[in-house]
């Protein structure tokens, strides 16, 4: 159904015609196969994915769970940007008229169809020390932190991250070196790096002025304008490598 007007066409059933659906199917040597789904009112891109999975093809593979927007597993590529499809409605991404193409997000190993393995992803978070080491571990006492100091600043700047992935699937640089710790966990390092609480500072950034590290980030910046939670991770990435060059000139590197 064709559509020249600025208010969409509602059809007998209330949908507003059909979408052409591109999904990727396989693994990495897979392909987009096209199906046809109903364009309803206030659709997301998961609720698209949802339909073909339990009206179409019910061996299509995706992951997700909460559905709004707190857990970041729906993540995909969707019109070649990584986006969470839970807070993706059908009607912001459209290309060519009602056509959609949905595939998993880049710079990680596909699985099966929409869902990729994250065990690179959260390996590169162990290799950037991003574990919290408390400096008294065995103190029941609650630590107190001023809102107010430089430190809990930078720290409440990254600290909003869930893991989705996003990030690591725009960055340019993962794409390129397979070996660079990525957006996701040099964020991760930076806020820990900034935590009073943490006894281990220059564990973390010894982690991350590595050759792969910090200093890698070409400063794109396809991270930040990604992030769905609005996190600027090549902010942090920057922070790291000031901190990396004060380790250095102090001699802890």
């Amino acid at each position: 159904m064709t559509n020249t007007s600025d208010t969409p066409t509602r059809s007998a059933d209330g949908s507003l015609g059909d979408l052409t659906v591109e999904i990727w199917r396989g693994d990495v040597e897979g392909t987009f196969e096209t199906y046809t789904v109903p364009h309803q009112t206030s659709q997301t891109i998961l609720d698209v994915v949802t339909y073909v999975q339990r009206k179409l093809d019910s061996s299509l593979s995706y992951r997700f769970a909460c559905r709004v927007g707190m857990c970041g597993s729906c993540a995909m590529t969707v019109n070649g940007s990584p986006r969470w499809t839970c807070r993706t409605h059908v009607s912001e991404v459209l290309e060519d008229g009602n056509r959609v193409r949905i595939g998993p997000l880049r710079n990680l190993p596909v699985i099966k169809d929409l869902a990729t393995d994250m065990t690179e992803f959260f390996d590169k978070w162990a290799r950037a020390s991003g574990q919290f080491r408390p400096t008294a571990p065995e103190s029941l006492a609650f630590a107190q932190v001023s809102p107010n100091s430089k430190e809990r600043r930078e720290a409440d700047a990254g600290i909003e991250c869930i893991g989705c992935g996003v990030c690591y699937a725009a960055c340019d640089v993962v794409n390129w070196n397979k070996d660079y710790l990525g957006p996701a966990a040099l964020n991760r390092a930076w806020t820990l790096v900034n935590d009073v609480r943490d006894g281990e500072r220059d564990t973390h950034i010894a982690a991350v002025a590595v050759d792969a590290g910090c200093h890698a980030c070409h400063t794109h910046g396809n991270c930040a304008n990604h992030c769905p939670k609005g996190i600027n991770p090549t902010a942090s990435i920057a922070g790291l490598k000031r901190a990396a060059f004060g380790a250095a000139l102090r001699g802890k590197l």
